[in-house]
């Protein structure tokens, strides 16, 4: 056995000789970039052995690295091989979790009618002349019929009444009797919001008295290290029980941490958050509940569910009350999941006048079309390059990340954090194509102008940025000495063309649903943007790639995280929660895989539309 050393994490794991370095740090529980799943193809999960040999250098790697930065050890942690003790340096990625958590919102205090509901009794003790056991004693003073009470409840009952002089306090999750407690706690009552998405995994701690919004955190999401799309992931837990459980282990251990963070800094016990509800889309409700998600990713793309499901949640291993209830909302279809029935709830897209297109686009695109009462759905496997996977040098929206791109003369960046730019994210690259159009670099196809750049007018800064790479011609956007990685951060033909396959397919999703519903683009009233991608996005960058319809700006909104809000309604009201099941049934599911229309419409979209150059 050999032992290996994360630094700067300060974690060891013992390993047998022949293991990756990829599947120490999965041992190590150590956050690795890999967008792949460890299949040695996208080159992102580099780290730099300290100490310890290390085998020779694969091709994959000599691809990644030069001479130099081999010779000093940088590596790729899923082609090195671990021979002998070794220490590894791996990069700590500074996720800009403030971005999604400032994006929250309050539910409004009119809302408040949870489903966790509080009573306190006093209750008469028995006596010779009443004998009526302590359960039913309880029950008849409890409002409503068929009240069941989980079986560690009945085991406590009998001290805890006698104890606190049959001065108790019930609490109901609906007709579960979940907890009697000694005395009046009526007043702190909690609950539990979770949105889990395949990058980013948000929680906020509510209390369901007010319906006020305590506390919001934000973590990415673990299961990342097994690649950065539900497809990786299906194929990881597809390969057998061990890997759905790794995968299940992994994101329970993040909403864990999410929840002693938010009860930590608001001085709540776990014990008295009593619910939570969970959103997100239909692989990561899968995985969260260690369902077997394997026929997801074939055709006919079958989930093990789709109805809202309840689950006590020490079973799950969720750290809150361990008779709480953890709800998942439902899924739409194999690809439409119960965030966007979050997002369909949150902006009550059914009750909005004309024709509404709500549109969330993280690792998956997902769309919702509404009109006098019809609400149609439909989802693009785009998100991919709207989060940075697939790019040479894309990246989350982490500290590092260049998140908008001007060009006037030459190039301007801004960077998350305010630091030297290590890559770039989703909404800096749809600004520098955007940019890139505009000033002439690209021609609509998306292809470079090369040697005919003196004659579009190109000037001499623009021009030097322009060069042929390993794989094409593309454009410098910050050299190496104003990077944060040694190396230049650029633009590829190939991240041009990743950028028009995703971009064309949320298009064309959403020409489909528009085909579908009788009406086109020009009818549109108003375009809800969800998400952090939504918020975060410039409109006009998005219109001038050619990514949503034509409408005037104004018309086009930016609605923060409607997924987690949705979450917060269905946790805070009994009504909201109704309505989020009435619009799960309601949504129609337009499956694109067998629309020859959508092939049409998506071959149709893989150009950018022609922007006169402006010098």
């Amino acid at each position: 056995m050999v032992t290996i050393k994360f630094m700067p994490h300060e974690k060891e794991v013992v390993i047998p000789p022949g293991h990756s370095l990829f599947l120490a740090a999965i041992a190590a529980d150590i956050p690795i970039e890999s967008n792949c799943g460890g299949k040695g193809t996208c080159g992102k999960c580099k780290v730099r052995i300290i100490s310890g040999a290390r085998g020779k250098p694969t091709i994959t790697e000599m691809k990644h690295f030069s001479e130099e930065e081999l010779a000093t050890g940088w590596a790729l942690a899923c082609q090195s091989t671990a021979q002998e003790d070794m220490i590894v340096e791996v990069y700590t990625q500074k996720d800009a979790f403030s971005r999604k958590v400032s994006l929250q919102t309050q539910i409004p205090t009119e809302l408040t009618n949870p489903s966790v509901n509080k009573v306190f009794l006093k209750i008469a003790p028995p006596s010779v002349t009443d004998q009526t056991p302590d359960f039913e004693r309880l029950l008849r003073h409890l409002p409503g019929l068929d009240i069941s009470a989980d079986w560690k409840v009945l085991a406590g009952l009998p001290r805890i009444l006698r104890n606190a002089d049959f001065q108790v306090t019930t609490v109901l999750v609906g007709n579960h009797l979940v907890a009697v407690e000694p005395g009046d706690t009526t007043g702190r009552q909690f609950g539990l919001a979770l949105d889990i998405g395949t990058t980013t995994v948000v929680g906020s701690l509510l209390d369901l008295n007010s319906g006020k919004t305590i506390a919001t955190s934000a973590v990415t999401n673990p299961q990342n290290i097994f690649g950065a799309d539900v497809i990786s992931r299906i194929n990881h837990a597809s390969q057998g029980l061990d890997n759905l459980k790794q995968l299940q282990e992994k994101i329970i251990g993040a909403i864990n941490g999410i929840s002693g963070e938010l009860l930590s800094k608001s001085n709540v016990w776990h014990n008295e958050v009593y619910e939570a509800v969970v959103v997100g889309n239909t692989t990561m409700s899968h995985l969260f509940l260690g369902l077997d998600p394997s026929f997801l990713a074939p055709a006919p793309f079958v989930p093990v569910f789709a109805q809202s499901l309840e689950i006590v949640a020490e079973q799950l291993g969720v750290k809150i009350h361990q008779n709480g209830r953890v709800v998942v909302l439902p899924n739409i279809a194999g690809y439409v999941g119960s965030d966007t029935v979050g997002v369909m709830l949150a902006t009550q897209i059914d009750r909005r006048k004309g024709l509404c297109l709500a549109v969330d686009i993280g690792t998956n695109g997902e769309m919702a079309l509404a009109h006098e009462g019809r609400i149609l759905t439909c989802s693009t496997a785009a998100g991919p390059a709207f989060e940075g996977a697939h790019i040479k040098q894309g990246m989350r929206a982490a500290e590092g990340a260049i998140e908008s791109v001007s060009i006037d003369g030459d190039v301007k960046l801004e960077v998350i954090g305010n630091v030297l730019p290590r890559g770039i994210c989703g909404s800096g690259l749809i600004d520098a194509v955007a940019e890139m159009l505009r000033a002439g670099i690209i021609d609509p196809s998306g292809m470079f102008h090369k040697s005919d750049s003196d004659a579009i007018g190109l000037n001499y800064l623009l021009q030097e940025r322009i060069r042929r790479g390993e794989n094409g011609y593309e454009f410098v956007l910050a050299p190496r000495i104003f990077s944060g990685i040694n190396e230049d951060i650029v633009i590829t033909q190939m991240d041009i063309q990743e950028l028009l396959l995703a971009k064309g397919a949320i298009y064309a999703g959403i020409q489909v649903l528009l085909k579908e519903m009788g009406t086109t683009e020009c009818e549109i009233t108003e375009i809800l943007l969800a998400g952090a991608f939504g918020n975060y996005i410039k409109k006009e960058s998005a219109l001038a790639i050619g990514l949503l319809p034509k409408l005037p700006l104004n018309h086009i909104h930016s609605i923060g995280n409607a997924a987690h809000d949705g979450a917060k309604l269905t946790l805070v009201s009994k009504t909201e929660r109704a309505r989020a099941l009435s619009l799960a049934h309601r949504a129609e599911h337009i499956e694109l895989s067998t629309r020859p229309d959508f092939t049409e419409e998506f071959i149709n979209a893989l150009s950018f539309p022609i922007i006169e150059p402006t010098f």
